[in-house]
């Protein structure tokens, strides 16, 4: 593939790195950088000379989620039924866990809804301690995966899906989404000396290793969660609010939309994506 909005370089023996590389659009991921980003992580699951891969962000951030500026067919909506799109994403995030080799995300910045699925689907998780993750879009509807109570705990992931809040990095850590958390200026050379201590070990090894995780957590029902999630999240879309919200973003446009969805909390929002 010739790519168009990912970067891919080798930091280090055994490490291969993919960037999302959109930051004008804040790394929101569209149907192509979704396809990329896939793509470019299936391709190092089948190179001899990559042990981990390292998926980080251009720019300001990590990623401020799916691209609500994009056409309905851009966005994947068009003549696909029911929470289709939901089940796409889902199925391609948890994908991730069926790759041999292990994926780490490097977050700093926004992380937000979409752009939290991607780092969930991931491996291991590292983040700067002032990067904010978090799911604004649950003020008008309702996730597409729904990793919160798993990743972050019955009390923390309630709170989070019932206010749309952010978290810290120092936060995600704690609360188990992320692995560890650094100062903003480290996270980059600790997030590649941790991909460089898994690529010690033989990666047949560490394919073995990474599945006996996963398999755990399916055993106890993770993905099957998850994937039952997308069809709240399809339900979702016919909710008064969620129509209200669309109606709003048709009337005055997405930016006044999403500012007056966040005004009243307080914080910020991203243009263009959720």
């Amino acid at each position: 593939m010739n790519y168009s909005l990912v970067l891919i370089d080798n930091p280090a023996p055994y490490v291969r790195r993919v960037t999302l590389n959109r930051p004008e659009k804040r790394n929101a991921l569209n149907a192509t950088l979704r396809n990329e980003v896939s793509h470019a992580l299936r391709a190092g699951d089948l190179d001899d000379d990559v042990r981990v891969t390292i998926v980080r962000g251009a720019g300001k951030c990590f990623s401020a989620g799916y691209d609500l500026a994009a056409g309905a067919e851009e966005y994947g909506m068009v003549g696909t039924g029911e929470a289709a799109f939901q089940r796409t994403v889902v199925d391609m995030w948890t994908g991730i866990w069926d790759l041999d080799k292990p994926v780490i995300a490097q977050v700093h910045g926004h992380c937000l809804a979409g752009g939290s699925e991607l780092a969930t689907g991931c491996d291991l998780v590292y983040v700067a301690d002032d990067a904010k993750i978090g799911y604004p879009a649950v003020r008008f509807g309702t996730p597409d995966m729904q990793y919160h109570a798993w990743m972050m705990g019955l009390r923390k992931g309630m709170e989070v899906m019932l206010t749309g809040d952010a978290i810290s990095g120092v936060d995600a850590a704690a609360s188990g989404w992320a692995n560890r958390a650094y100062p903003a200026e480290e996270l980059e050379a600790r997030t590649l000396e941790m991909a460089q201590r898994v690529a010690k070990i033989r990666s047949d090894v560490l394919q073995i290793n990474k599945r006996t995780v996963h398999r755990a957590m399916e055993h106890m029902g993770m993905r099957q969660a998850l994937r039952a999630g997308t069809e709240m999240s399809g339900l979702a879309v016919h909710t008064e609010g969620f129509k209200a919200f669309i109606a709003s973003v048709t009337e005055q446009g997405l930016t006044k939309a999403l500012s007056a969805r966040d005004e009243t909390f307080g914080d910020g929002r991203t243009v263009e994506s959720r």
